[in-house]
Order: structure tokens, then sequence, then C-alpha cells
């Protein structure tokens, strides 16, 4: 059997009482689940306010049984139409497909995004533009087999302009080159170690909002079938 573990982790910019990134997740209605992550234009409230609004509409199609592009076409219409081309947001809807026994990314963000199994890892960093400024945009839509030893690792602009302030670089290609997947890390070390290594370049101090989904397909041996899913969210105490 295959575990399917997914570790998200963000933080907002620092001094901003509000993140401008928005992550939901959804079961999908004939098998898997989706995650979609909304980067809003700027930061605080009315960047939460944006990505909120992009990751509602996306989410409620989604459980409606709509496809990955369908969905992110239709929600940049909506947000074209609404805004008047005036805002944009990134989106990034990661799925699991368990009936294809695939994994698909749908894109409309800069960043790329990065596979690593076995061979190796590859970065899928096809031209693609955020949602709600043009007319004709559309997503770049990737389909990976699912398969042991597979990672996938999704992110906002935050992760990959980190350190700039400070004429420093994240490196995530190199980082992530050097990596073992026959180790079996889990999904969620992956994600806290390029988010602290991200938030150690902006010096502890966030320069924008940051945004980490990791996806790892590995062996077990149990035949267990419980789904399990943690949330941890710190609380400013009264």
């Amino acid at each position: 059997m295959l575990e399917l573990q997914v570790g998200v982790a963000k933080v907002g910019k620092y001094a901003t009482p509000e993140s401008g990134d928005t992550l939901e997740m959804i079961e999908r209605p004939h098998g898997g689940f989706s995650f979609v992550l909304a980067d809003g234009q700027g930061s605080g409230r009315g960047a939460k306010t944006l990505s909120n609004l992009v990751t509602t509409r996306a989410i409620s199609m989604l459980k409606d049984g709509a496809r990955d592009g369908a969905v992110a076409r239709a929600v940049h219409d909506y947000l074209y139409a609404y805004r008047h081309g005036q805002v944009s947001a990134t989106l990034n809807i990661l799925s699991v497909d368990l009936s294809a026994r695939s994994v698909l990314v749908s894109r409309n963000n800069p960043c790329p995004f990065y596979v690593i199994d076995e061979q190796g890892m590859t970065t899928y960093n096809e031209p693609s533009t955020p949602i709600g400024l043009y007319s004709m945009t559309k997503p770049v839509i990737t389909k990976i087999s699912l398969r042991p030893y597979v990672y996938v690792v999704v992110f906002t602009d935050g992760i990959l302009h980190a350190g700039r302030r400070y004429n420093e670089s994240i490196e995530l290609e190199n980082y992530l080159g050097n990596f073992n997947v026959r180790q079996g890390r889990t999904a969620q070390e992956v994600t806290d170690d390029v988010l602290g290594r991200a938030v150690e370049l902006d010096q502890n101090r966030p320069n924008d909002d940051m945004s980490v989904i990791v996806m790892a397909a590995l062996p077990m041996e149990s035949e267990n079938k419980v789904r399990r899913m943690t949330v941890c969210f710190p609380v400013e105490r009264a």
C-alpha cells in the first residue's frame, strides 16, 4: 500500500495582522482530494479577502465534481468580470485522483513547482500568469503518476523571493536536488524545512506571506486504512 501524506506550513508577512495566502482542502466526490492555494495581490486584509474569494469559488466547484482546469478557468473568469481586470491572485490546485492513480497540479502562478522521485528532481516552470488580469488566462496543468517515493512541492512567491532583501537566495533547486527520497521523510518534515529556510533568509521577519504544500507518496507495510489529519494553529493568549 501507499500512504499519501500532505504537509502544509504558512506564515504571514512580518508585522501584518492577516496573511494574504489562503489554503482550503476538499474531498473529491469520486475519490481523492484537492488542495487549493491562493495568494491575493498585495498583503493584509485586502489580500486575504481576495484569496478567500478565490478559494471559496474553487472549492465549491471541486465539491460538485468539476475538473481542475475548468475550475481554474471559471474562477479566473469570475474574478476578471467581478473586479474588471484590476486585481490579480495566484492560484494552485493540487489534486490526488485515486481513480486515475495520478496527481494533478493546476498552476496560475509564475512560481515553479518541483517533483522529486527516485530519478531526481524535475522543475516545472512553464510560463504561467496569475488569474484576474487578462481575459484569456488559462492554467498550466501537469499530470504526475502516483507511485512510491514521489514528492510534489508547491509554494507561493514569498518562499521563492526569500532573502532578496539581504542579497540572498533560497536556492530551492539545489536544496531539493540533493534530497534522498528513499529516506522516507514525511511531507510535514519537508514542508517545515522549506518554510524554515525561507524565514531564516528573511532574518525571521518574513518579507511576504509564505505558504508551502508538500505531497508525498510513501510505501507502507500496514493494511490500516485509517485516515488522519492534524492541524496546528498558534493563537495569541488573551
